[in-house]
């Protein structure tokens, strides 16, 4: 099993244009369940002092702050989590209510989370932060009952955009349909509000019901004729059935409505997902022309121009949101870098990437950084760069963890990997891509226990993770005679990620490895045909050489061996059965 069949991707991979540059998601404000990026503003400046509890700093409560803040430091997340919550409850400060409410959503915690946001929504009831953390949590706990009359009030306040907010609140409820249930309800009470029935749609998709959810987009737009929120939605969901019918969607939208900057944005995108190059090209014109200074217009144009390999043109774009005044310089700086690095302009990337001073890019920007210094074989300058980065939250601090790994697996220091991801799991336990990291690095130095353990792990913490049931199973399969107990892995991972090439490899090697050569044969086929990968390919020619077509596997793997000539996987595979 080598990295590359798996999830193991450098922490700078993807150029998070997916992320940026992906299908539009309709406005709302960030979601109200408490992140840990969130927890860096100091507590002393969470509300006027005349407002908060005539609690004295006594000498016990400024010691148990301090370890509380000492322990999150050092990743012992519990600890800090437990002092926090029992400052809460001594104090009822809702500053310490918030951060123990934030540090218990980081460890996983829901009852700890719930316990301190209410005491953090009763110590602080004009704080719309906190009303709209207990509500989430209480949705995200199935509470739908409890957290109704909280939502009215929410709503009440400004129902316009407490309605753009509701699907950000709703997120990770798990009943899908009394999630529907509520917000048709909620929508009920304000039959004329074009936001409360696209708040609807959204519900409905969540639990699969696409038709209610077009006829709800079909009411908003009655009641707000040219409304681009409404008609960016409405496009992705005709999307996946017909990216042609989405597209002309779009096409008559921004003919009707030619200031329409939201759609017709949108509707670049998805000429770019659709290889309509040209087209697109026309669209970023047509926006940069109609909107002359505007900054998010050109970032958007410049990580599109990325997204379509146009890097000289990205960065025209980019440096034009730098001179409009962006406001987020952090993440153009970043893009500037990817683009320059691009071009083979190195040095450039590398004053871009310095430039990244904080915020969403900075463990991106020094981890790409990192990695050009380390194929300049400066191996540890790079280390050393990635450990003087002073991370913002513990979310960082744990990607620069996997950073760092990431260079000493790169340099095949595989045993040096193994020990920094160790030392990490060791500061943040239960944390599933350290885990998942560490187990990769486990397999390539023969700790099979250690990769077995960490993976079953992963499986428990996120039981709907195909990565791992992947990896698991395929190394049963591929490394011992536990074959039918990684056939049984690697039908649960195909069952959560059915199109999956690299899973239907594992169960097509799985079932060569049993002795079903024509069944392997089929799943191998069909992994191929979605991804022509040199492992795959390798596997393919395997089970047809066995089967007796040799010409065939032959010529597979010739073909291969083109445009991968140095795959070990493959070059093994032809080396030991043709000599």
């Amino acid at each position: 099993m080598t990295p590359s069949r798996f999830r193991f991707l450098p922490l700078y991979a993807g150029l998070a244009l997916t992320a940026a540059c992906g299908q539009h998601v309709v406005r709302a404000e960030p979601s109200a369940e408490p992140q840990p990026e969130a927890a860096a503003e100091p507590v002393a400046a969470a509300r006027p002092a005349a407002a908060l509890p005539a609690q004295p700093l006594t000498p016990d409560i400024l010691y148990q702050f301090l370890l509380a803040e000492i322990a999150g430091q050092r990743g012992e997340i519990g600890l800090s989590k437990s002092l926090y919550l029992d400052l809460a409850r001594e104090t009822r400060d809702p500053r310490l209510a918030r951060r123990a409410a934030e540090i218990a959503v980081f460890a996983r915690d829901e009852a700890g989370a719930l316990e301190a946001a209410r005491l953090w929504a009763e110590s602080d009831p004009a704080s719309e932060r906190a009303q709209q953390t207990l509500i989430a949590l209480l949705l995200n706990g199935g509470r739908i009952d409890e957290a109704e009359p909280l939502l009215k009030r929410f709503l009440a306040r400004d129902p316009a955009a407490g309605f753009m907010h509701l699907p950000a609140l709703l997120g990770k409820t798990r009943d899908t349909r009394a999630s529907l249930q509520l917000v048709e309800r909620l929508a009920a009470e304000y039959p004329t509000l074009a936001e409360a029935q696209l708040a609807v749609a959204q519900a409905a998709v969540a639990a699969g019901r696409v038709e209610e959810a077009l006829a709800a987009l079909a009411r908003a737009d009655a009641l707000k004729p040219g409304w681009e929120s409404a008609a960016v939605y409405r496009a992705q969901l005709l999307a996946r059935s017909s990216r042609t019918d989405a597209l002309a969607f779009l096409r008559e939208f921004v003919e009707r409505y030619p200031k329409a900057s939201e759609a017709r944005l949108a509707y670049a995108r998805m000429l770019v997902n659709a290889n309509q190059v040209s087209e697109a090209r026309d669209q970023f014109t047509r926006l940069t022309r109609d909107f002359p200074g505007n900054a998010d217009v050109s970032l958007a144009a410049g990580l599109l121009s990325l997204q379509m390999g146009d890097a000289k043109a990205a960065e025209q774009f980019l440096q034009q949101a730098l001179e409009y005044g962006h406001k987020d310089a952090d993440t153009v700086r970043f893009y500037l870098g990817q683009a320059a690095e691009e071009q083979k302009r190195f040095e450039d990337a590398a004053n871009h990437y310095r430039q990244v001073a904080g915020g969403e890019y900075l463990v991106q920007a020094r981890a790409r950084l990192a990695a050009m210094l380390a194929r300049d074989g400066k191996l540890d300058e790079a280390r050393a760069l990635l450990r003087q980065t002073v991370a913002e939250n513990p979310s960082q601090q744990i990607r620069l963890i996997q950073a760092e790994a990431e260079l000493l697996r790169e340099a095949r220091d595989y045993a040096g990997a193994f020990e920094v991801l160790s030392a990490g799991v060791a500061r943040f336990p239960d944390t599933p891509d350290l885990l998942y990291d560490r187990a990769m690095m486990a397999e390539k130095l023969g700790k099979l226990d250690v990769m077995e353990a960490d993976l079953r792990r992963v499986i428990e913490l996120r039981p709907d993770d195909a990565h791992a049931y992947n990896a698991l199973g395929y190394t049963l399969a591929d490394r011992t005679s536990r074959l039918d107990e990684a056939l049984t892995l690697l039908e649960k991972a195909l069952e959560l990620a059915p199109d999956d090439a690299f899973i239907l490899d594992s169960v097509g090697w799985a079932h060569y490895r049993k002795g079903n050569l024509a069944r392997a044969q089929e799943f191998l086929e069909r992994a191929y045909a979605i991804r022509r990968d040199p492992e795959i390919a390798a596997h393919l020619g395997e089970v047809l050489w066995m089967r007796g077509k040799r010409e065939e596997a032959g010529a597979l793997w010739q073909s291969s061996l083109k445009d991968n000539p140095q795959n070990e996987v493959l070059l093994d595979t032809v080396r030991r059965l043709q000599h």
